[in-house]
């Protein structure tokens, strides 16, 4: 784990703002929801992502398809999307 050397208030409500720079950094956007896991003394916030949303997409759907070692999961737009991009940065 990485610190960033930001420090944050809670207010009374208990809310926390993540710093819009972070927020860019790891594609946070309004609206987005978080995973918040507890480990030990820590807590870790994680761009909640449904299991077997395209990596490319976004989109869920039962006929996405896990490739590679299973990290990566890939609608048929999203392969196509992939490939595309694949060939024009390698000249394919």
């Amino acid at each position: 784990m990485k610190s960033t050397g930001i420090v944050r208030k809670v207010d009374e409500l208990g809310r926390v703002v993540i710093p819009i720079e972070l927020r860019r950094t790891l594609d946070i956007n309004v609206k987005d929801s978080l995973e918040i896991y507890v480990d030990d003394d820590k807590i870790i916030l994680k761009k909640y992502k449904p299991y077997m949303a395209c990596d490319i997409t976004g989109e869920i759907a039962d006929t996405n398809e896990p490739v590679g070692d299973g990290s990566i999961v890939l609608s048929k737009e999203g392969a196509q999307k992939l490939v595309e991009e694949i060939q024009k940065k390698f000249n394919l």
